[in-house]
């Protein structure tokens, strides 16, 4: 039995000194909704458990915003918000997820978490770009703008699939595109030839932000090329 335990505690030790890389990686998948649910999540949620399952890194998915205090946010090396809608963290929680953030942390909004806590700058500024207007679901063409970026590298130049196309407000000129529309190919454009679709931007703390406009769809969620992007933004964003 002594033998037992002295094993047992040397193996807890030696797992909490190995490297990051050698652990699996965290990834708390957030989908709070005070607006617009969109019927997709659920699909988006299983799709991001797959991958992970696939790749060495644990999802936890909620709807909880309690859950973002800083006790709980530091077990994770990404948040992800997967379509939020609204007002969805009280100022104490928002409090933790600034901290979490600026202490080099990551975060990866999808599709509506543009369209998500209008009143809070500093999210804003994380985010990228708050959601203005959307026109019907329709086919369009998106412009890969950084093709040897690694989210984007399996796409070709020009990637025709079918979404929810957002038109955007108060975008913000640090971002780094990775992808653009073509407002000639689908009918509803707003944003003219300066029209981002995905984003990334390295952050003062030392973490990342990134944010992909697609995923309206549940059909987003089965296609090769999105699921793979989901994929590479996610590990660009542990990286």
């Amino acid at each position: 039995m002594k033998l037992f335990f002295t094993f047992l505690f040397s193996a807890i030790f030696f797992l909490n000194f190995l490297p990051m890389s050698a652990q699996e990686n965290q990834v708390l998948v957030f989908h709070k909704t005070e607006g617009y649910h969109h019927q997709s999540i659920p699909t988006g949620i299983s799709t991001i458990k797959t991958l992970g399952d696939e790749n060495n890194f644990k999802v936890t998915a909620t709807d909880d915003s309690s859950q973002f205090s800083e006790n709980n946010l530091k077990k994770y090396q990404l948040v992800i918000f997967l379509s939020t809608t609204g007002n969805v963290l009280n100022d104490e929680q928002q409090k933790a997820f600034e901290d979490y953030i600026n202490n080099g942390e990551n975060f990866f909004g999808i599709h509506a978490a543009s369209d998500t806590e209008y009143d809070w700058k500093w999210y804003g500024n994380l985010v990228g770009a708050y959601f203005l207007s959307h026109p019907q679901i329709q086919e369009a063409k998106v412009i890969v703008e950084k093709a040897k970026h690694p989210t984007v590298a399996h796409l070709p130049k020009i990637w025709s699939r079918t979404d929810e196309w957002y038109n955007l407000k108060d975008i913000n000129p640090k971002i780094n595109v990775l992808l653009s529309l073509d407002e000639t190919s689908y009918e509803g454009g707003e944003n003219g030839e300066n029209h981002p679709s995905a984003w990334f931007r390295e952050l003062e703390g030392g973490g990342k932000s990134i944010y992909t406009g697609g995923g309206h769809t549940e059909e987003s969620y089965s296609e090769p090329d999105f699921r793979k992007h989901l994929l590479k933004c996610i590990l660009f964003a542990m990286e």
